[in-house]
C-alpha cells in the first residue's frame, strides 16, 4: 500500500466537506499539474493519503482513502487529465501544522517541504508513522 498526500485550501474544498461525502468520497479532480496527475495514476484503491489544508491554515487535518482509482477528470476538456475519488477516514488526533512538520528532522525530505506546490504528493511509511506519532504528541500536549 502506497502513502500519499491530498492538499485543498479549505475556503474550496475542506477537510469537513470531504467528510460530508461519506463512504462514496469525492472525486479529486481539477488537478493540472503532470506530476501531482501521475501520483494519482499510480494511486490503488484502498492506498490511505494525507488531507492537508493549504493556504493560511497550513496543516495536515485528517486520512482519506482511495476508493476509485484512475479516471478521467470530469472537469478537464482534454483527456490527458486523471483523477481518483477519495473518502475521509478519519481526522488526525491533533492537526499537524506545516511549521511543525519542518522542524521535525525526520520529515526534512518530505515532499510537502521539498516541492511545497504540488497538490498531490507521495509520503514515505517513515514519513506516515512520524505524522502520525507528531499528532498524538500534539494531543497529550
Amino acid at each position: 500500500m502506497s502513502r500519499w498526500l491530498f492538499k485543498s485550501e479549505p475556503e474550496t474544498w475542506s477537510w469537513d466537506d470531504q467528510r460530508a461525502r461519506g463512504e462514496a468520497g469525492e472525486p479529486w479532480d481539477g488537478v493540472r499539474n503532470f506530476a501531482a496527475r501521475n501520483h494519482m495514476r499510480a494511486m490503488r484503491r484502498g492506498d490511505l493519503g494525507f488531507f492537508y489544508h493549504s493556504g493560511k491554515a497550513r496543516e495536515i487535518v485528517g486520512i482519506v482513502e482511495v476508493v476509485r482509482e484512475s479516471f478521467p477528470d470530469p472537469t478537464a476538456d482534454d483527456p490527458r487529465w486523471d483523477c481518483v475519488a477519495i473518502r475521509a477516514v478519519e481526522p488526525l488526533t491533533a492537526p499537524v501544522p506545516l511549521a511543525r512538520i519542518r522542524e521535525t528532522p525526520a520529515l526534512a525530505g518530505m515532499a510537502l517541504i521539498r516541492q511545497s506546490r504540488l497538490s498531490v504528493q507521495p509520503v514515505a511509511d517513515a514519513e506516515w508513522e512520524t505524522i502520525l506519532s507528531v499528532a498524538r504528541a500534539l494531543t497529550e500536549s
